[in-house]
């Protein structure tokens, strides 16, 4: 039978004390912290600081070429181009009714839709396609042809049939 030299069973005890030691539940191996001693499911849960908020850094960056005064002009510049509307007594309903009337009698135009609660006709006018629009304003309504992106109506059909539009509810 042949024996171990001294220096391999040294090493063969070695690693038979750290296995029972391990295996022991020796202090070093083992965690005392009471979140650990609970199950899985009842742990709370862990977030790293920068993953439990949105980043809002650049949420409201304007550019710095355009200003206020800027926007503004080129909203008043946009409107007095071609403002294709007029305004008029009544209440929003009354005039949407006459308009639908003037619209009926007005030849050359074709009422694809209508929608009451919107105040919106949806016109064919010498092959020009876009909404008559009718909107509470003050004490009257306000009558106005717009596009189909919803920006004022331009061209000579819109402005013709405002003008009848505007013939017709005063007369």
């Amino acid at each position: 039978m042949r024996h171990l030299s001294v220096p391999s069973r040294n090493v063969a005890v070695a690693l038979l004390a750290v296995a029972i030691v391990g295996a022991s539940g020796c202090s070093w191996f083992r965690k005392d912290n009471e979140i650990y001693k609970q199950s899985a499911e009842s742990r709370p849960l862990e977030i790293p600081p920068d993953l439990d908020r949105p980043n809002t850094e650049a949420a409201m960056n304007l550019p710095a070429s355009v200003t206020a005064s800027q926007v503004a002009a080129q909203r008043g510049s946009a409107n007095t181009a071609s403002p294709v509307g007029f305004a008029t007594a009544g209440t929003r309903d009354e005039v949407f009714a006459r308009i639908g009337e003037v619209l009926a009698a007005t030849s050359g135009v074709t009422v694809v839709s209508k929608a009451q609660l919107l105040g919106t006709y949806d016109v064919d006018f010498e092959g020009s396609k876009f909404l008559v629009r009718v909107a509470q304003s003050g004490d009257g309504a306000y009558v106005s042809a717009v596009d189909p992106r919803g920006l004022p109506a331009t061209g000579p059909a819109p402005a013709k049939l405002m003008a009848a539009l505007k013939a017709g509810l005063s007369g």
